[in-house]
């Protein structure tokens, strides 16, 4: 890293730690983005050269979630379905979430209508992605619109495990009812491939 990106770096960095501190202290609408350019000692400006918008400054690890999530389907064991990848990588990343300064973080979230919003819809960026790793992993010239749907529901199922106290439960639910329909699916295509080649 040469040193205009270690300046870039740590200005970022700055920024977040004003952020972070102020949102904690006072909440996310209590804060403007002039307080926290002033905490950071930058303008404004370079604020929102970091971060597009207010929002972004408390989803700064996007990008991290976003490697982590396509990393659990295309890097599983031998033997692992999507599903029960996808299942473990959930569930780890909730009680990440939900342990240590990450539950500051949720918590300030969770009481915040303006991040519930941004955090959904941040999360369904993914979906693009993970239809193609998905597909890909199965051998697909191009995704399906039966993957597309399994890939939008699999994330339905991870936001509303987040707001339950017992994600456990509300993973398996959601994945146990994709799976039935999912086994049909492959079940319904094979027979088909079957009835061509013949």
């Amino acid at each position: 890293m040469g040193r205009r990106e270690r300046k870039k770096a740590a200005t970022r960095a700055a920024i977040l730690d004003a952020a972070t501190a102020l949102f904690l202290e006072r909440g996310f609408d209590g804060v403007s983005v002039r307080e926290i350019a002033d905490k950071a000692d930058v303008s404004p400006k370079t604020v929102f050269t970091h971060f597009p918008q207010k929002e972004a400054l408390v989803f700064s690890d996007e990008d991290e979630r976003h490697e982590r999530l396509v990393a659990a389907v295309s890097g599983r064991a031998p033997g692992t379905t999507i599903s029960d990848a996808l299942k473990a990588h959930y569930l780890s990343e909730i009680a990440a979430m939900r342990s240590g300064p990450q539950r500051r973080i949720l918590t300030l979230m969770e009481e915040t209508p303006a991040l519930i919003d941004y955090a959904e819809k941040m999360w369904f960026r993914h979906e693009d992605a993970l239809v193609a790793v998905i597909a890909k992993e199965l051998g697909y010239a191009e995704p399906t619109d039966e993957i597309r749907f399994y890939v939008r529901f699999a994330l339905q199922i991870q936001l509303s495990a987040t707001h339950e106290a017992s994600p456990e439960s509300t993973i398996d639910a959601g994945f146990r009812l994709l799976d039935e329909g999912w086994a049909r699916y492959h079940e319904a295509r094979e027979a088909g491939d079957e009835s061509a080649s013949g």
